[in-house]
C-alpha cells in the first residue's frame, strides 16, 4: 500500500475514482473499488472524505474546473473561417478518438449529476465553461479571418458545442470515423455561414432566429 501524505490522499483518491468510473460506469465506482484503484485502505478514504456522495461532488467539480475545457484549448485555426472551424473541430475530434474512455466518463458524470438533486447544477457550469472556452476561440478565428458574427457569439458557441456533443456521442457509438469527417465538413461549412466581412458595405444580415433566449431552471 502506497504511503502519502493527506494533502495528496484526495486528488489521489479522485483520479482513482474517474478511472474507475471510466472503466466500469459510475454504479461500479464503489468505495472498495476506488481504494483499490488508489492502493489505499478503506481507513484512508473516510480520513480524506466523509462519504462516497462527497467524493462524486468534488470529482465533478474538479473534473468541470480542470478538463472540462481541455479539449477545447487543443483547437488550432486556418486561414479563412471555414478552414478555421473545420480545423478546430477536427483538432477536437482527434483529442475524442485519441481517449474515448476519458469522453465516455464526461458523459456518464453529466447524466449522474443531472439524476442527482445536490449535483444538478453542475452540468449548466460545466456547458457555460464549454460555451466561454469556444465563444473565446470563435472570436480569435472571426477577427484573425476578418469575419463578424451575425448572431451573438454566445449563441454560436453553443452550436458549436452541441455540434461537437453529437459528433462525439454518434463516433462512441459506431466508431465511423469517415462518417464524422463527414459531419465536420458540413458543420464547419454550417457555422462559417453565420458569419460575413466584417469591412463588408453590406449591412449586418439579420437572420431568422430568436436573440433572446432564456435559460430553463
Amino acid at each position: 500500500m502506497t504511503r502519502m501524505s493527506a494533502a495528496d490522499r484526495r486528488p489521489a483518491l479522485l483520479e482513482a475514482a474517474f478511472r474507475v468510473i471510466a472503466a466500469e460506469g459510475v454504479h461500479g465506482a464503489t468505495t472498495r473499488a476506488i481504494v483499490a484503484e488508489a492502493d489505499m485502505s478503506l481507513a484512508s478514504f473516510h480520513y480524506a472524505f466523509t462519504s462516497r456522495d462527497e467524493m462524486m461532488h468534488e470529482l465533478i467539480a474538479h473534473v468541470i474546473e480542470n478538463q472540462a475545457v481541455a479539449a477545447f484549448e487543443s483547437l488550432r485555426f486556418g486561414a479563412d473561417l471555414r478552414t478555421a472551424v473545420r480545423d478546430g473541430l477536427r483538432a477536437f475530434f482527434e483529442v475524442v478518438t485519441a481517449d474515448p474512455a476519458h469522453e465516455q466518463t464526461m458523459f456518464e458524470l453529466v447524466q449522474y449529476s443531472l439524476r442527482t438533486p445536490e449535483l444538478a447544477a453542475l452540468p449548466r457550469k460545466q456547458y457555460s465553461g464549454y460555451r466561454l472556452a469556444v465563444g473565446g476561440l470563435l472570436e480569435t478565428a472571426a477577427a484573425d479571418t476578418g469575419m463578424v458574427w451575425m448572431l451573438p457569439l454566445d449563441d454560436v458557441a453553443r452550436m458549436v458545442v452541441a455540434l461537437t456533443d453529437g459528433i462525439t456521442v454518434a463516433w462512441l457509438a459506431d466508431r465511423d470515423s469517415a462518417a464524422a469527417s463527414r459531419v465536420i465538413e458540413f458543420a464547419a461549412t454550417s457555422i462559417a455561414a453565420l458569419a460575413q466581412p466584417a469591412h463588408s458595405s453590406t449591412p449586418v444580415v439579420t437572420l431568422p432566429y430568436p436573440t433572446t433566449t432564456t435559460e430553463t431552471p
